[in-house]
């Protein structure tokens, strides 16, 4: 079944070819990610009740925000008692950095799956692939790291800096996938692609998901046009 298009505004004029669909595909899932607990980096031994109240945070700070959702909706919705979640997290701040942590790090995993390409140029095909994949997946609402650093303006805040070392990461990977790629300017084709992504995010989000991947898709077959034939 090929992916359903919504009735918003925003429409593609026309799909490529190897438009992919919302099934069958292994495929890094942002949203996924963001609504399932994944285990942090330095998580040792795991408690049943920290992991629920993870997984529980997980799926209602992605799709109802961080900033609206009290530490008692997440203790009940959890079925824990306060004195337990005060005992895995001191604080809602520090639930949220696991969160994200948790997040970044699956995002990591899937992305450096796809890096084992042997060939560079159909590695920027398949990630563009996998985010418009994303874009159609039941539940998408955005990227969670986009939507966290809207909540979190302060630039000091553990949150925001959190964000910002998530989506440095995602640059510098871009950027050596393109060098490798034969890109001549990769750390500028890099700022290309993660502002057409970042835009994909949010349009798959608020109009026709299906739309915006493709646009997307299209803007990473220009961005390898210009490898190809040389250009900066």
């Amino acid at each position: 079944m090929a992916r359903q298009k919504n009735d918003r505004s925003f429409s593609a004029d026309s799909r490529p070819r190897d438009v992919c669909l919302c099934q069958g595909r292994p495929v890094f899932l942002y949203s996924r990610s963001m609504s399932k607990s994944a285990p942090a980096p330095g998580i040792g031994k795991k408690s049943e009740p920290r992991e629920r109240l993870l997984s529980t945070a997980a799926e209602i700070f992605y799709t109802s925000g961080i900033r609206t959702t009290g530490v008692e909706r997440i203790i009940g919705a959890a079925a824990v008692t306060k004195a337990t979640f005060y005992r895995h997290f001191p604080s809602k701040e520090d639930l949220v950095l696991v969160y994200l942590r948790g997040a970044d790090a699956s995002i990591r995993q899937r992305l450096q799956m796809i890096a084992r390409n042997p060939d560079p140029v159909e590695l920027l095909r398949a990630v563009g692939a996998g985010i418009a994949e994303d874009l159609c997946q039941p539940g998408f609402r955005g990227c969670a790291f986009i939507n966290a650093g809207a909540e979190y303006p302060d630039p000091a805040s553990p949150v925001r800096q959190l964000v910002q070392e998530h989506r440095a990461w995602f640059h510098q990977y871009l950027t050596d996938a393109l060098a490798k790629a034969g890109h001549r300017r990769p750390v500028s084709a890099a700022n290309h692609f993660a502002l057409m992504r970042d835009g994909a995010m949010v349009q798959g989000y608020l109009s026709d998901p299906a739309a915006a991947g493709d646009v997307l898709q299209r803007g990473i077959e220009g961005v390898i046009r210009t490898i190809q034939a040389g250009w900066d």
